[in-house]
């Protein structure tokens, strides 16, 4: 009797010392699970509320993109500039929602309003409370970005119907300096990283056009009205993105060769459906199927397209999501009978 009580203590010791390490592991977790949430609200305020300009690469599958990124508050003003640095030249700048594009090689701009912000670095431009029901968010190592000190967090899948992302984030500011999309096996797939930045005093006149005067260059419009395209269904959308935006847009084809008889580019009406969980979208762009295409997918990085046609309409279904999900989405449009 003695020899069993004697155990019998052991074992209730060892319970309170195994509970009190669960309480324990419990508390940490939480607080790591707090103070990422509070790193992802930081992270989402520099991008906008900071003046910074910078050099990054954004690299996708074999190729790699360089471009240079001004951003500035004019008083309750957003101003940005995007140089596109390798090809062709091109100059996005954009006021608040309102975006022109400078095209020097024909003189052309072109006007049109922001449909969607998401642009590097301000990924988490519009952060849901619910983003900790599809991702597990906890804090990450630390290391140096572009000569900066930064905090990673880590934000994992809790489903495969999206990817997960691991954002370096300089330590002072909170700016994200670098953003990795990483696969089920957790490796790298897509991956945008400052090789250069200057953050707090940031000369404005870099935010203006580098071509001079442009009063005279050719201004297109392209205009992006609302629309109720409330006829198309999408039931196999993954758990947690939710439409954001439907929308008709103008489009144009690539132009006929040099030397071709004809005139400009023809351009064409196209209806959107956009779907978010907060951090990446899922488009869906819709248009009479009178032209001949062939059905297919294609992936470069994290990025998957897939073209269907159906009945008198060709569907492009664009998404940062994992192929499987592009399947079920593509397989789940549906146009009620009307």
């Amino acid at each position: 009797m003695r020899q069993t009580r004697v155990l019998l203590g052991v074992v209730l010791s060892l319970v309170m010392v195994l509970s009190a390490h669960a309480e324990s592991t419990d508390a940490a977790n939480a607080a790591d699970k707090q103070e990422a949430q509070a790193l992802l609200k930081k992270i989402q305020s520099a991008a906008q509320k900071l003046n910074y300009s910078g050099t990054f690469i954004y690299q996708q599958a074999n190729q790699i993109r360089t471009s240079r990124i001004t951003h500035v508050l004019e008083g309750r003003n957003e101003v940005e500039k995007l140089e596109i640095l390798d090809g062709q030249p091109r100059e996005y700048i954009r006021r608040n929602e309102d975006v022109t594009c400078y095209m020097p090689e024909t003189r052309t701009k072109i006007v049109e309003k922001r449909v969607t912000q998401d642009g590097f670095p301000a990924i988490l431009a519009a952060l849901p409370a619910d983003l900790t029901d599809y991702y597990n968010v906890k804090m990450g190592e630390t290391g140096r970005v572009a000569g900066f000190d930064c905090q990673a967090v880590l934000l994992e899948p809790k489903d495969n119907m999206r990817y997960g992302y691991k954002l370096w984030a300089e330590k002072n500011s909170g700016l994200l300096l670098r953003a990795q999309t990483l696969n089920g096996k957790n490796e790298i797939v897509e991956q945008i990283s400052f090789t250069q930045i200057g953050i707090g005093n940031i000369d404005h006149s870099h935010v203006k056009p580098s071509f001079g005067n442009t009063s005279s260059w050719h201004t297109e419009s392209n205009v992006i009205n609302p629309a109720n395209l409330n006829e198309w269904t999408v039931t196999g959308m993954p758990p947690g993105f939710k439409k954001v935006r439907e929308l008709k847009r103008m489009v144009a084809d690539a132009p006929p060769a040099k030397g071709a008889a004809g005139a400009a580019a023809m351009r064409r009406e196209v209806s959107q459906l956009i779907f978010s969980d907060g951090l990446v979208a899922i488009s869906i762009f819709i248009e009479p199927g009178s032209q001949s295409r062939t059905e297919g997918s294609l992936q470069q990085g994290a990025l998957n397209i897939v073209g269907k046609r159906q009945g008198d309409y060709w569907l492009t279904i664009v998404g940062d999501v994992p192929p499987a999900a592009m399947r079920q989405v593509a397989n789940s449009i549906e146009l009620k009978n009307k």
